[in-house]
């Protein structure tokens, strides 16, 4: 059985699974937690990181964690048009709480700045981690970004921003694409008895997402 160590970096959740001796870490949040986040790295012999989806506050540490880890990067090959720019996906939302995040999202991508990294690993459905120390296998969830993917372990489903819980657990509240985030928060209703970690919020039993 893994161990999940989860890390708040504000209001961005990175996990620490570890797998007996192994771990990996998934999502690096902000700078301003990158010190915290590599001391917790530090606990354990993680061997690589993996990013759900391009968005900055999702990855800005990926390049500093790398280096100082000395270990590789993974992310889909689909949002590596997002590296090092953000707006290189357009995105919307509907809902009012949505605009609202979508403001400050966008204000951030204006102003703050993301560290180049080239990923060593590209990841997409059905892939395992295996060789990494953990028993993982890959889930492609689109509709936040083009990329944005997800990881199964054990009965655990790392959603990454395919679903949020930042306010209340609910569907991606922003998107590049609607009708693939909601086959895709359908897909995550589908997978059955799971606890879903997510990118925000606390962790939560899985349910049927889009009615």
């Amino acid at each position: 059985m893994v161990d999940i160590h989860r890390i708040s970096a504000g209001n961005v959740n990175c996990y620490i699974v570890v797998d007996k001796d192994k771990a990996i870490l998934i999502d690096t949040g902000r700078k301003k937690y990158r010190e915290k986040i590599l001391e917790k790295c530090k606990e354990f012999n993680v061997s690589l990181i993996v990013l759900t989806h391009g968005h900055m506050d999702h990855c800005q540490n990926a390049a500093y964690l790398a280096n100082a880890l000395n270990i590789p990067v993974a992310i889909s090959k689909k949002d590596i048009n997002m590296i090092p720019d953000n707006r290189k996906q357009e995105m919307t939302a509907k809902t009012f709480l949505g605009k609202m995040v979508l403001l400050v999202s966008l204000s951030s991508f204006e102003k703050d700045t993301l560290d180049v990294f080239e990923p060593m690993v590209y990841l997409q459905n059905g892939d395992s981690l295996n060789e990494y120390g953990v028993d993982a296998k890959v889930v492609e969830l689109p509709g936040h970004t083009k990329g944005s993917i997800g990881l199964v372990i054990e009965d655990k489903l790392f959603v990454g921003d395919a679903l949020m819980n930042m306010f209340y657990p609910t569907i991606s509240m922003l998107y590049t694409d609607e009708e693939k985030m909601l086959e895709s928060a359908k897909c995550i209703g589908e997978m059955g008895e799971k606890t879903i970690y997510f990118g925000h919020g606390k962790p939560k039993r899985n349910r049927k997402w889009v009615k």
